[in-house]
């Protein structure tokens, strides 16, 4: 049975980890979820209590909660830093043939597994959700109705990507040199190849990188760092306009 396994890469997430965890097992049938692994990259906050006080809440309740921990397990997996890295390791740890890679704070659609499985079953091997930011901004919500479109400059990564594990590994994972724009250079080798598929339906996002830096200026380095890689910047150059200005 094709089963999918959720991959979450970490860094200081105590204010939203626990609420995805939730928001998961509740939008999700425990049949297709082979687990939930939480790869940390070194928090120091109190991300890595919440998960494990998580398992034991679930694990010492009801017999019909210990029987869904039982189908969806949640593993932590400590990590040195960097979303590639981690994702690949979280790749590696993998049991299902559906690799589901999904930001803290981004909450995928009821059903999203179901919507998931159809599609690979129909053919279409990687994709993702469309958005919505959590926020009224025009510009925000203008951007995200453009993500139901199959342009290759409306993808990114907080749109979540579902890819088949043979697929990934024939790619060879994420670019580990690429401390940022990781998922874009996934997402690019598959618009290469012909597999992508965008879900009309929405996963919510946290706009709270655009509250705190600004919504004009923090888009402006996103096309800033956008334009450079298609001028041929190199990883590093990347990272340390990414360190300059947003990190």
């Amino acid at each position: 049975m094709t089963k999918i396994s959720i991959i979450i890469p970490i860094l200081n997430e105590a204010e939203t980890i626990e609420k995805l965890f939730n928001h998961l097992i509740e939008n999700s049938s425990k049949q297709n979820i082979a687990e939930i692994t939480v790869i940390d990259g070194g928090s120091t906050d109190a991300s890595k209590d919440i998960i494990s006080k998580f398992d034991l809440y679930r694990e010492a309740n009801t017999e019909t909660s210990s029987e869904l921990m039982n189908q969806t397990k949640i593993i932590l997996v400590n990590s040195s830093k960097g979303r590639a890295k981690q994702m690949n390791i979280g790749s590696k740890v993998a049991t299902g043939s559906i690799l589901y890679f999904l930001h803290a704070d981004s909450f995928p659609p009821k059903d999203f597994d179901l919507h998931i499985v159809n599609e690979v079953e129909n053919g279409h091997l990687a994709g993702c959700f469309r958005l919505q930011f959590d926020h009224s901004h025009w510009w925000l919500r203008l951007a995200s109705w453009l993500t139901q479109f199959h342009w290759r400059a409306c993808r990114g990564g907080d749109q979540s990507q579902f890819i088949t594990k043979a697929l990934f590994d024939d790619i060879g994972g994420f670019d580990e040199s690429y401390t940022i724009y990781e998922d874009n250079i996934l997402i690019n080798e598959l618009y290469k190849r012909k597999q992508f598929k965008v879900i009309n339906k929405k996963l919510r996002t946290s706009a709270r990188r655009y509250e705190k830096h600004g919504i004009w200026k923090l888009q402006y380095h996103f096309w800033a760092i956008y334009v450079k890689k298609w001028l041929g910047a190199s990883a590093e150059d990347l990272y340390n306009y990414y360190k300059k200005y947003i990190a």
